[in-house]
């Protein structure tokens, strides 16, 4: 029986299991005993990893440990990393589902309709910033499906919320393709801004050196309005601004 958790023996690393005959001696159950294993409570527990320390930093054994089981447990649920990170988008994705304000049908005009999930979308974003960029890197289940709507069965409810609010087909997939894309920029961005990892060097952590602006005095002397946050607010007057030009372009093609 090994003891190399406890007493006599070295502590527990962050990458280490629980050592089960220990936990027995000390009369506690494993935590796989306590709760049961699912691939739901993997997928939560990989957001949250990623959460606090980024998608870099997750591996099977990682993660096993924070679940108190060995790596190898996890394999009959997500058979590997790819898999693994493509739960959790999915796991992003369904907190739409749990956003009271989000609605799944426009029941106060196409506008509001966007504006709503729009917000949605950004509160997810903001807060979950390290996982965010997941969406926009991991393949789709339909490759012509376009992050941050990474769902079929929201999309589904984006488009027939438009075409029930007078859009034509062409309309619609005009709408959802500029929607798209202004979220993706906007949200890329600001969550690059929150510590999310945008690029294969963002998970490399370095320290920016000195002398960096020494040769942009103008930089310099206005990085305190550089550095200012205005997210919400560049994000608000962007979408008023896609909402009114996607007005604009339905009353031209109705005719009116």
């Amino acid at each position: 029986m090994t003891t190399s958790g406890g007493p006599g023996g070295g502590p527990e690393g962050p990458d280490q299991e629980p050592d089960v005959d220990l936990l027995a001696v000390r009369g506690e159950e494993p935590p796989s005993a306590r709760v049961p294993l699912s691939r739901e409570r993997i997928l939560v527990a990989a957001l949250e990893f990623i959460d606090e320390d980024g998608v870099g930093a997750l591996t099977m054994r990682r993660l096993g440990a924070r679940l108190g089981v060995e790596a190898m447990s996890l394999y009959r649920y997500v058979p590997g990393r790819e898999d693994l990170l493509d739960g959790v988008v999915d796991t992003l994705v369904t907190e739409l589902d749990r956003d009271a304000d989000v609605l799944t049908t426009p029941e106060h005009g196409w506008q509001d309709f966007l504006q709503r999930m729009a917000h949605g979308v950004r509160r997810m974003a903001v807060a979950h910033p390290r996982a965010f960029p997941l969406i926009a890197s991991t393949p789709p289940e339909a490759p012509w499906l376009r992050p941050p709507l990474r769902s079929v069965r929201w999309v589904e409810a984006f488009l027939s919320g438009l075409l029930a609010e007078g859009f034509d087909d062409e309309q619609a997939v005009a709408v959802y393709r500029a929607f798209t894309s202004f979220l993706l920029g906007n949200l890329l961005l600001e969550v690059s801004h929150r510590g999310g990892a945008v690029g294969p060097l963002d998970l490399v952590e370095e320290e920016v050196p000195d002398h960096g602006l020494r040769d942009a005095p103008t930089v310099d002397r206005l990085s305190d309005l550089l550095t200012e946050d205005r997210s919400l607010q560049e994000f608000e007057e962007s979408l008023e601004s896609l909402i009114d030009r996607i007005t604009t372009q339905v009353v031209a093609g109705s005719g009116a």
